[in-house]
């Protein structure tokens, strides 16, 4: 399920750009700042360097089991 997988990066706060936290439904092999950060909030030469302070995580979920553990909790 699409809904059970997402990228999260956390960016802090770079020159005059806040800190910001980017999620994003892709595959493990693409979790990282260059496909996860849109749109790139620093110009061509200083992506390099933003991206390098981001650091991002794939997180997996079942929402299945989720569910079924609420079921059981409320019964």
């Amino acid at each position: 399920n699409s809904e059970d997988v997402r990228c999260k990066c956390i960016c802090p706060p770079y020159k005059d750009h806040s800190g910001h936290i980017y999620n994003k439904n892709v595959s493990q092999k693409d979790c990282d700042c260059l496909h996860v950060v849109e749109p790139m909030p620093v110009p061509g030469p200083d992506v390099e360097a933003y991206c390098l302070r981001c650091e991002c995580k794939y997180e997996e979920r079942s929402s299945v089991t989720i569910k079924v553990g609420c079921v059981i909790l409320l019964a």
